[in-house]
C-alpha cells in the first residue's frame, strides 16, 4: 500500500504524514512512501488547467501504478478516486485515512480510550458534498473524545473558505469565511476543531491564529493511544 501524502501535508503540514505513519506502524500495516510523490492534479483541475492537470495525472498515474493508495487528504482522495477515473479511466483503490483506521479501530488493531477532549468536526468539501463520507471520521471522533457537533454540519457544513482557488484569487473572501466557521465551532464549546483534510487545516489556523487548536484526525487518534 502507498501512502500518499498530498502536496500540503508534505511541504506544510508534516505533523499529519508524522502521526499517520505512527498509526500504521502501531497497526503493523505494511506500506510505502514516494520520495519522489508527484501532486495529484487536483488543484490544477478545480482552477481550470484542464490540460496541466492531466500531465500532471498521468505522470502521477505512472508512479502509483495498480497499488493501493492511503491519504490523508480530501482533495488528494476525491481527485484519485473518481477524477482519475472519470478523465483517465483509471480505477484505483483509494481510501481515506479516516475510513481506514476506522476499519482498524472496528477490527481491535489499534486500541484507543478516549481523552477529556471536546472536539467538533469540520467536514471539507471534497470528504463529505463530494464523497459522501461523513460517517468515517465521526466513528473514530465518537471513540476518542466528547464529540460536539457545529450546527451547519454534514451536507450543510460551511466551507472553509481556501477550496477552488479561492484563497489564491480571493484571499478576503477565504478569510470571512473561515473566521465565521472559526464562530460556529466556539460556539459549540469545543477546544478543539478536528478535520480531514489538509487545506482546511491550514486555512482554520490562518484564521484562528491560536484561538482554538485545530488537528487533523491522525492527531486525535495519537491523543487515544493506550500507554503500552
Amino acid at each position: 500500500m502507498i501512502y500518499f501524502r498530498g502536496c500540503v501535508i508534505r511541504e506544510k503540514l508534516n505533523n499529519i504524514s508524522e502521526a499517520t505513519e505512527i498509526i500504521l506502524q502501531r497497526a503493523d500495516v505494511d506500506y510505502i512512501t514516494l520520495k519522489d510523490e508527484n501532486c495529484c492534479g487536483s488543484f490544477l483541475l478545480r482552477t481550470g488547467f484542464h490540460d496541466d492537470a492531466v500531465e500532471v495525472m498521468t505522470k502521477t498515474l505512472d508512479k502509483i501504478g495498480n497499488d493501493k493508495i492511503l491519504t490523508s487528504c480530501a482533495g488528494c482522495y476525491r481527485t484519485l478516486k473518481y477524477d482519475y477515473s472519470n478523465i483517465l479511466d483509471a480505477n484505483l483503490d483509494v481510501t481515506h485515512t479516516s475510513q481506514f483506521f476506522g476499519s482498524l479501530i472496528a477490527e481491535g488493531k489499534l486500541e484507543l480510550k478516549k481523552v477529556s477532549e471536546k472536539v467538533t468536526y469540520h467536514d471539507p468539501c471534497h470528504l463529505g458534498r463530494h464523497c459522501r463520507e461523513y460517517d468515517a471520521p465521526r466513528n473514530i471522533l465518537n471513540k476518542t473524545a466528547d464529540l460536539v457537533e457545529m450546527d451547519r454540519n454534514k451536507e450543510k457544513s460551511r466551507c472553509c473558505g481556501a477550496g477552488g482557488g479561492v484563497k489564491s484569487a480571493f484571499s478576503d473572501i477565504t478569510e470571512e469565511i473561515s473566521k465565521m466557521r472559526i464562530d460556529d465551532a466556539k460556539i459549540t464549546g469545543a477546544n478543539i476543531i478536528a478535520s480531514a483534510c489538509p487545506f482546511c487545516i491550514l486555512n482554520l489556523e490562518n484564521a484562528c491564529r491560536g484561538c482554538l487548536k485545530i488537528l487533523d484526525l491522525s492527531e486525535i487518534i495519537l491523543m487515544g493511544f493506550k500507554d503500552e
